[in-house]
């Protein structure tokens, strides 16, 4: 899968707490390394991200490192893992 890093949003909270725990709550998953194919950074950030499909423009949160965190490019992601919605609303819905 292929995602695209929106660049810019140091911000490492979520209205629940952490986008990290927002992304584990919704998920139901867990990891302890950047899920960007090839990397084992181990500094996550609850990143947030789109698709790198253009049809759809809404933003998700995706565990990464801090270095792939702060680049704005597309990356290509383990399709293991689940994207989950920054809106809370919008998560609940899925």
């Amino acid at each position: 899968m292929k995602i695209k890093n929106i660049n810019g949003n140091p911000d490492n909270a979520s209205a629940g707490g952490s986008w990290m725990e927002h992304w584990e709550k919704l998920s139901g998953q867990k990891t302890t390394f950047c899920l960007a194919v090839g990397c084992v950074g181990k500094d996550l950030a609850g990143a947030h991200v789109q698709k790198a499909d253009a049809r759809d423009d809404n933003w998700y949160i995706y565990p990464l490192c801090i270095s792939h965190n702060e680049r704005a490019k597309e990356l290509e992601v383990s399709d293991a893992y689940k994207l989950v919605p920054v809106n809370m609303a919008e998560s609940r819905e899925k």
